[in-house]
């Protein structure tokens, strides 16, 4: 009798071990929290969305670093990115400024838009670059060719003026289609808000987005949720991506 509990207990574990990586793999479940929990250093991104943001609270709240919105393509600014980013200042808070890439774009337009923005980083994080879809792109996806070379441009002329490697922003689709094979010098942060990063991702990824739905205290925007984030490494390294 005991043998037959013993059996159908194995059966029951197996069965819910292999229900769980068929819901994980399906998007069905989130284990996204308690891998994340393994790193030391965690951020939020954020963006006009999140609205007006009381950054003395927000910094409270198990978050090391931020980066936040300030570009898009070449002529748009986030509207709440200098309220952001003067305010963001005053706390202890790592934080660095994200550009949106356009595909209808200039790369060297983009970068001078950024720069002309942003201005001085030292201090501060590296730049860091969103590649990701928006609008029809993903069902009428931009030329590779165009892409890689428009970006390489954005790349080069952040690189030459702040004399570090950006970051790249990017989802494992556009990776897949634009980045893999032609950007592996670059820090890669990649989103996977269902369960952590896997496959080939060249040199391996250094900021992780596991999750679009937390919820903090100290921000009122349009949007309820905000992203977190964890570095791959130590304090010691995560300060190498600080600009000198």
């Amino acid at each position: 009798m005991k043998k037959r509990n013993y059996f159908w207990i194995l059966v029951l574990v197996i069965a819910a071990g292999i229900f769980s990586v068929v819901m994980t793999v399906n998007k069905k479940i989130k284990i996204n929290l308690v891998f994340a929990g393994n790193y030391e250093l965690h951020g939020v991104d954020v963006s006009h969305y999140q609205g007006r943001i009381d950054w003395s609270k927000l910094a409270q709240q198990n978050v090391d670093f931020a980066f936040i919105k300030a570009t898009e393509g070449s002529s748009y600014l986030d509207e709440c990115f200098f309220d952001n980013w003067e305010a963001a200042e005053k706390t202890n808070l790592y934080i660095g400024a994200y550009h949106f890439f356009s595909f209808d774009s200039e790369g060297e337009k983009q970068a001078e838009f950024y720069i002309e923005t942003v201005g001085n980083l030292s201090g501060k994080l590296v730049p860091a670059v969103d590649v990701e879809f928006y609008g029809d792109k993903e069902s009428n996806p931009p030329a590779k060719e165009e892409v890689v070379a428009e970006l390489k441009k954005m790349l080069a002329a952040l690189e030459d003026y702040y004399q570090v490697k950006p970051v790249i922003y990017s989802t494992y689709t556009v990776y897949n289609k634009y980045i893999k094979g032609e950007f592996e010098e670059y820090p890669l942060w990649i989103r996977n808000v269902y369960y952590p990063p896997v496959g080939n991702l060249g040199n391996g990824w250094t900021f992780w987005q596991y999750t679009d739905t937390a919820v903090l205290e100290g921000y009122e925007g349009t949007e309820k949720y905000i992203d977190m984030n964890v570095f791959k490494g130590t304090t010691d390294e995560f300060n190498e991506l600080i600009v000198k």
